[in-house]
């Protein structure tokens, strides 16, 4: 099975290309509805919060006062990092347990949407990466425009992030969003002609023969590490 990483910067389109996926019966797991999963009540990433933060970072309902605990680690380099070593790897974990249960099914590709694909490293166990990307000025418009913020705080938001230009050095397919809705529909019909083709028929040998699915496995992970020394 292909394994394809979706990411893109903040108001590049990459939402609209999951829905396109979505829209043509591709499995599409979202890293953020995994990150929301793992924090409901009763589970270990929400109890290691509350240990770690204190209970004042709940709802009345036991849920997780997700505006509390912004404003705790805002400006706190300490707790971010605190919160983040507490959010990736459960998310991390749900992501593999998704890839294995679209395996199971005998999937052909899955496709895995992460905003911080790239920072987060989870590139180099991707088989193909795919960067949603338009012009910086046509991001900070859309930003603009989607926030209604001023220009000063979405420069200051897109500042924050690593800028799209970067993540497209680690693409293997790059959609370009700066046209028309029409023009990015095309570019995702021909994203999956593409990514259909390069899952061959290695994808059926993978999901018969799992040896060979843990082999190239670590066939990608090593020609990534590579790629990117």
């Amino acid at each position: 099975m292909l394994v394809v990483g979706l990411t893109g910067g903040i108001a590049t389109g990459k939402s609209t290309v999951s829905s396109l996926f979505k829209s043509r019966e591709i499995p599409v797991i979202d890293a953020d509805v995994l990150a929301r999963e793992v924090v409901q009540p009763g589970t270990k990433g929400l109890t290691q919060i509350v240990a770690c933060f204190g209970s004042e970072v709940l709802l009345p309902d036991g849920t997780l006062d997700r505006k509390k605990l912004g404003a705790i680690i805002f400006n706190n380099e300490v707790k971010r990092k605190k919160l983040n070593s507490i959010i990736h790897p459960a998310v991390s974990r749900a992501i593999v347990w998704s890839v294995f249960w679209c395996w199971l099914r005998g999937e052909k590709l899955c496709v895995v949407d992460v905003p911080l694909l790239i920072e987060g490293g989870l590139w180099k166990w991707m088989g193909k990466v795919v960067v949603v990307y338009c012009s910086a000025d046509i991001q900070l418009q859309r930003l603009m425009m989607r926030d209604n913020s001023s220009r000063e705080d979405a420069s200051a938001r897109l500042n924050s992030q690593l800028p799209i230009a970067e993540k497209v050095e680690y693409a293997d397919i790059v959609l370009d969003n700066s046209g028309s809705l029409q023009d990015l529909e095309q570019q995702v019909r021909l994203c999956l002609v593409k990514l259909e083709r390069t899952a061959g028929w290695s994808w059926r040998l993978g999901w018969l023969f799992p040896p060979f699915a843990l082999v190239s496995v670590l066939w990608t992970l090593g020609w990534r590490s590579a790629k990117r020394s």
